[in-house]
């Protein structure tokens, strides 16, 4: 492992240091200059959008993400015709790391990366490739009226520049993960108390004893689902912790192996998946096989960190056959004796999900800040998730929310949520508590059944039970370093101790495999590791509280 490790990183090394050389020196302090902002003559306009025509090419760093062509939909179609942007996508053929290799060793980076925060970015910060936005920030209106200056302050990298455009920010609470069940199962075994894990066990049971062909408890891809179970055997906790590898006791972080609440979790799971209330392959399964189970009935409650996505769809799919069928969102499962209120099954930054960059390759990166900027003011935010004018919405009320027109309101909510998603897939800078608050006026004109799943299970569950962790964002070392590197093979330990407490065949296994994995960590380095991103953290506090 270890050798594996140098080698890992003497080849970053080298891909940054190649990246310095081709950017002649590594200048990533300052914006292009004048005549780098000119040399797409093309832009000469500007509409009074605040945004000028622009051609650019985009690259989603994403195994699982295929972007369609520009143009194919309503959204993309107005804003092609009506702003004169068009964007040229760059798929990942579902090896998104090794194709971002092959450009950056090749010279031939797009346009825009569209990725998470963390170590992807850095690097190419360090390399000189990216285009500092600061001024682009002061000079447009839009991520200046809805993005918190602390935030932006989070997004700044170790230079001082801030070289990433959020997407999915927020300046108030959301969250999306949960827990539903089927409810004609539910509804045919009377609806039971499923409130604490004793209760989801007996219901579990019952499950398996009546529906045979039905998976219990679903647990979503690679067996995601499992660890969100950590926020319901402590309050004011989320699997963040996990991620993480520590917990925070006072103002440092502890090692999550040794926290009973996690040790409560991992037999409780273990319990779960000998008595095969879980699928006996959750750790390997993949999205489709958990999609084609969600669509087609063979699931009695699910635990996953997107449930919304998962359950909109498969409520779309039981109901086209019987508008009773579906599945209900319900209040967090969680420990006896817990405070509900203060139990949450995911958690959410203030940064939102992800990020794009513009690499120094752009022609014009003023034009493309410009459109990003349109994208996450009001009229961006309309077009690119209920549609343009004209299609779902003829009017605003007072605050800019769009009105429901007729067709909104008959077309089938199966039928317009579909297509509303496929504008959202280009919605790249995501202005959450624009939506959020679009979305509520606008469902509040309609009848219960014509208000979609997702809507409706945000505002009654999943939003209320999603805890604010953005004082634990940017906490990961750079990979090509001595705590990247414990930070890897800390995960790696972690990784196989966790699926063996998971497939144990007693409570005994779980407990010796766990004290396996805290004496393995501990030699790794874990202690190292743990004050690295404490320190990251007590940094990120006062940086909130310096803007509060």
């Amino acid at each position: 492992m270890g050798n594996r490790m140098k080698w890992v990183s003497l080849l970053l090394t080298s891909l940054v240091l190649l990246l310095a050389a081709c950017s002649g020196g590594g200048n990533s302090n300052t914006s292009p200059n004048t005549s780098e902002k000119n040399l797409n003559t093309e832009v000469t306009t500007d509409d009074g959008s605040g945004i000028k025509p622009v051609t650019f090419s985009f690259y989603g760093n994403y195994d699982w993400l295929t972007t369609s062509p520009w143009g194919d939909n309503e959204a993309t179609k107005w804003i092609q015709e009506n702003r004169k942007v068009t964007v040229e996508p760059i798929q990942s053929g579902g090896a998104a790391g090794e194709k971002l290799n092959t450009m950056i060793v090749g010279g031939d980076l797009p346009d825009v990366i569209f990725t998470d925060r963390g170590s992807s970015v850095e690097r190419l910060v360090q390399a000189g490739q990216l285009v500092a936005l600061d001024d682009y920030y002061d000079k447009y209106p839009n991520f200046k009226k809805y993005v918190k200056e602390s935030t932006l302050n989070l997004l700044r990298s170790d230079d001082g520049k801030i070289y990433q455009i959020p997407n999915w920010y927020t300046s108030g609470q959301f969250g999306n993960g949960g827990w539903m069940v089927n409810k004609d199962i539910y509804n045919e075994l009377g609806r039971p108390a499923l409130e604490t894990f004793d209760d989801l066990y007996q219901y579990l049971r019952l499950v398996q004893e009546k529906y045979p062909d039905v998976v219990p408890l679903e647990v979503g891809e690679k067996g995601a689902g499992l660890e969100i179970m950590y926020g319901g055997f402590k309050e004011n906790s989320t699997s963040k912790f996990i991620s993480l590898m520590g917990y925070p006791e006072g103002d440092k972080l502890s090692s999550i192996l040794d926290d009973p609440a996690y040790e409560e979790m991992v037999l409780y799971i273990n319990k779960l998946y000998r008595e095969r209330l879980i699928t006996q392959d959750a750790l390997q399964q993949t999205q489709d096989a958990v999609k084609e189970k969600v669509n087609t009935s063979r699931v009695a409650v699910m635990v996953e960190s997107n449930i919304t996505t998962y359950g909109a769809e498969g409520h779309r799919a039981l109901t086209a056959n019987n508008p009773d069928s579906g599945y209900e969102i319900i209040w967090p499962i969680h420990k006896a004796g817990l405070d509900k209120t203060q139990v949450f099954v995911s958690g959410f930054e203030t940064l939102g999900w992800n990020v794009s960059v513009i690499t120094k390759k752009a022609k014009d990166p003023e034009a493309i800040f410009a459109y990003f900027d349109w994208i996450t003011g009001p009229e961006g935010q309309k077009v690119l998730f209920f549609g343009p004018k004209g299609l779902y919405w003829d009017e605003e009320d007072a605050d800019g929310a769009p009105i429901p027109n007729e067709k909104y309101k008959t077309t089938p909510a199966n039928e317009r949520t579909e297509t509303m998603r496929k504008f959202e897939d280009f919605n790249w800078a995501g202005n959450t508590t624009f939506i959020d608050t679009a979305k509520m006026s606008l469902e509040a004109l309609l009848s219960a059944n014509q208000k979609s799943w997702e809507t409706v299970a945000q505002s009654t569950v999943t939003w209320k039970t999603a805890l604010d962790i953005t004082e634990f964002v940017n906490t990961d070392p750079l990979p090509d370093t001595e705590i990247g590197i414990i930070a890897q093979n800390v995960g790696d330990i972690y990784t196989l101790a966790y699926a063996q407490m998971v497939q144990a065949k007693s409570d005994e296994e779980v407990l010796s495999a766990l004290e396996t994995a805290k004496k393995n960590t501990q030699k790794a380095g874990l202690d190292k590791l743990l004050e690295f991103r404490t320190e990251k953290w007590q940094e990120n506090v006062k940086k909130i509280n310096a803007t509060k």
